[in-house]
C-alpha cells in the first residue's frame, strides 16, 4: 500500500464529526434545552452515519460486483464482500439514522427531560462506537498490511480513532465523572471499566512506544479544544425554569487525567510484555488505578476551588437548570459513600481495572492479526 485509503480519510471525518455533534448536543441542552431535532449538533452526529452507510456500503457494493483490489483483503458476509471493518461501520450507520427517529419519539411521547442513557440515546451509542470500532478495524487492517510512511501515519491515524472511542465511552458515564462526582468509588468504577480496555488496546495492536500517552493525549487535547471553543458561542436558555443565567455554550468541563496512568503504562509495557495475559493485566490495572486516584482526588479539589473558576479550567459553567443550592452551584461534592462502601467500590474498581487490561491486550493482539 503507498497511500491511505480514501474511505479510511471517510471515516475518520465522520468520527470526528459524531463526537464534535455529541459533545455540541449535550452542550445545547445545558445551555438552551430540548429544541427541534434539526440543530447543528444533531446533524453533525447523524452525518457520522450517514457517511459510515455511504461510503462502506459503496466499499461493500464496490467489493462484491467489481473486480476491486480490496477484493483479496475482504471478508463473505451474506454473499457480499468487503473489508470486515466495512461491514462493522455499515452496520453502525444504520443504527445511528435508526436512532434519530426513535429519539424524536421518545422526547415527543415521554416529554422534554433529557437523560444520557435515554433508550434512543443508547442506541445512537451502540451504532457511534460501532462505526468507530469499525473505523479503526479498517485501519488496522490496512496497517498490517503496510510498512513505512505509509503505516506510520495509519497509526496515528489509529491512535486517533482509539482515543475517539476514549471520548464516546466517557460520555456514556460523563454524569457520574462529573466533578461533584469526584470523590466518589462509583466515579472511578466506571473509569476503570472504560479507560483502561482503550489504553491497553492501542499500545497493543500499534507496538508503538508511547501509544497509550498518544491515545490520552488526543482525549485530553480534544476535550481541551471543546472546553475553550464551546463558551465563544452565545446561547440563551429557550426552556424553564431558568435557575441560573446562561449566556453561551457550556461545556463538559475539564478531561479526565486519564494521561497520567496512560504515562504510567507505557513506562510499564515494554518490561512485563513476555509475561502471560493475566499477569500483565493484574500489574496494570494496579497501576492504573494507583496512578489515576492520587492525582485525579487532589485534583478534583483544585477544580471545586476558587482558583477553578475560570475559563481555563472551566469550573465557572453552570447549567440553567442548575439551582443556587445545588452542588455544582456550591461548589461541594456529592457525599462519598460510606467507608465500607467506599472501599468495597475501589476494590471492585480494581477488578473492573484488571479484567479491562486483559480484554483490551487480547483485544489488541486480534487486531494486530487483522488484514482483511
Amino acid at each position: 500500500m503507498t497511500r491511505i485509503p480514501w474511505y479510511i480519510w471517510l471515516s475518520v471525518a465522520g468520527v470526528t464529526s459524531a463526537m464534535i455533534g455529541v459533545h455540541w448536543d449535550i452542550s445545547w441542552h445545558r445551555s438552551i434545552g430540548r429544541d427541534t431535532f434539526w440543530t447543528p449538533a444533531h446533524l453533525a452526529i447523524q452525518l457520522c452515519g450517514f457517511i459510515a452507510g455511504i461510503t462502506c456500503g459503496y466499499l461493500i457494493l464496490a467489493t462484491t460486483f467489481t473486480n476491486s483490489p480490496l477484493r483479496a483483503a475482504s471478508v463473505n458476509v451474506l454473499g457480499f464482500r468487503g473489508p470486515l471493518g466495512a461491514f462493522i461501520c455499515a452496520w453502525g450507520g444504520f443504527t445511528m439514522i435508526t436512532s434519530a427517529p426513535f429519539d424524536d419519539w421518545w422526547h415527543a411521547a415521554y416529554g422534554l427531560d433529557v437523560k444520557i442513557l435515554s433508550p434512543p440515546h443508547v442506541v445512537l451509542a451502540i451504532g457511534m462506537v460501532a462505526v468507530e470500532i469499525g473505523s479503526m478495524v479498517l485501519i488496522a487492517s490496512a496497517m498490517n498490511r503496510s510498512a513505512g510512511l505509509v503505516r506510520k501515519h495509519l497509526e496515528w491515524l489509529f491512535l486517533y480513532v482509539n482515543a475517539m472511542i476514549l471520548v464516546a465511552l466517557l460520555i456514556l458515564v460523563l454524569e457520574f465523572t462529573y466533578r461533584t462526582g469526584l470523590h466518589m468509588a462509583m466515579c472511578y468504577r466506571a473509569i476503570c471499566i472504560l479507560v483502561p480496555i482503550v489504553l491497553a488496546l492501542a499500545s497493543r495492536a500499534t507496538g508503538l512506544r508511547w501509544a497509550s500517552t498518544i491515545a490520552a493525549g488526543f482525549y485530553t487535547a480534544f476535550l481541551l479544544a471543546l472546553l475553550w471553543i464551546l463558551p465563544l458561542f452565545p446561547a440563551q436558555p429557550k426552556l424553564g425554569p431558568v435557575m441560573h443565567e446562561v449566556t453561551q455554550f457550556i461545556p463538559a468541563g475539564f478531561p479526565l487525567l486519564i494521561l497520567i496512568p496512560a504515562f504510567a503504562l507505557d513506562l510499564i509495557w515494554p518490561h512485563i510484555s513476555k509475561w502471560r495475559k493475566w499477569k500483565q493485566a493484574i500489574v496494570c490495572g494496579l497501576l492504573f488505578l494507583g496512578t489515576l486516584l492520587p492525582v485525579e482526588w487532589p485534583f478534583a479539589d483544585f477544580l471545586q476551588s476558587p482558583l477553578a473558576r475560570n475559563a481555563f479550567f472551566g469550573s465557572i459553567y453552570l447549567d440553567y437548570s442548575q439551582g443556587p443550592r445545588s452542588y455544582a452551584a456550591l461548589y461541594r461534592f456529592i457525599p462519598t459513600e460510606p467507608a465500607a462502601e467506599f472501599r468495597i467500590g475501589l476494590a471492585i474498581a480494581l477488578a473492573c481495572a484488571i479484567v479491562s487490561v486483559w480484554l483490551g491486550i487480547s483485544a489488541g493482539d486480534w487486531l494486530k492479526r487483522v488484514r482483511r
